[in-house]
């Protein structure tokens, strides 16, 4: 079959995206719940006693950080445990055997796991409105930025969860390498901060690129050059979709 199989994709991202609403508790107000907390005890309870960071006030200065910890979590989690579900039951070979090649595939699945997360991406910025007063300078690159980093995730989260053989392996990524990361990489501060060695030490972070890349897109600022992180996160989409790309062609975890 040649072409672009349009309907097998769209079942696939259907079912996947209908997957997260039956289970929207877990999908979508528990992430939106743990950020409100976030922004509680960060933005109210600690932000009045800091100063301004690059001159935007500490509660507003979070936001794009833990909007971009919530957008890695569940982009990585969402897209993994969609394929990892498919391997585990053994369904995986009805898909492997249907009329769908790697594009429909990835636009299925990811393209699920990537709405799901700008869905969750819009109600905690929506959430954000009733803690702090928070502006956006860039509104069409800061849409464009986190689309993309959703993608790249989701992509990310698709090999995870083709690799990984049990639920246990599908958990470590995220939480022993990708969390620790995330909070170390100028979530809740600003690298400018830090003495050296650290700030160098911290430049190694590439999550750092990313929360420096988002918070650019809100307050015009930014502790690395803009292009540098909107670069690193357009390779790392591009090396996502290659390795997933000779996993289908050679088969890797996907036939055994």
């Amino acid at each position: 079959m040649t072409g672009f199989n349009l309907r097998g994709a769209y079942a696939i991202y259907v079912r996947e995206l209908m997957r997260a609403m039956r289970t929207a508790f877990q999908s979508i107000l528990a992430p939106v719940l743990t950020t409100s907390l976030y922004f509680i005890v960060f933005g109210a309870a600690i932000g009045g006693r800091m100063q301004a960071v690059d001159g935007v006030n500490y509660a507003a200065f979070i936001v794009p950080g833990l909007l971009l910890l919530t957008l890695l979590s569940e982009s990585t989690s969402n897209a993994s445990f969609g394929i990892y579900m498919p391997r585990f039951t053994g369904t995986i070979y009805e898909l492997l055997s249907a009329p769908v090649g790697v594009a429909e595939t990835l636009v299925g699945f990811v393209g699920a796991a990537a709405t799901k997360s700008l869905i969750l991406a819009a109600i905690i910025l929506l959430t954000a409105t009733f803690f702090v007063d928070y502006r956006i300078e860039h509104p069409v690159l800061a849409v464009g930025f986190i689309m993309l980093v959703a993608s790249a995730f989701s992509l990310f989260g698709f090999i995870l969860g083709i690799w990984a053989d049990n639920f246990e392996k599908l958990g470590i990524i995220p939480m022993l390498i990708l969390m620790p990361l995330t909070f170390l990489g100028g979530t809740f501060y600003s690298i400018d901060m830090l003495p050296e060695p650290w700030r160098s030490v911290a430049l190694f972070n590439p999550i750092v690129y990313l929360v420096s890349g988002l918070r650019w897109t809100f307050y015009g600022t930014s502790d690395v050059n803009i292009w540098v992180s909107f670069g690193l996160t357009v390779a790392f989409l591009a090396i996502c979709v290659v390795a997933i790309t000779i996993i289908f062609r050679t088969g890797w975890r996907l036939r055994t």
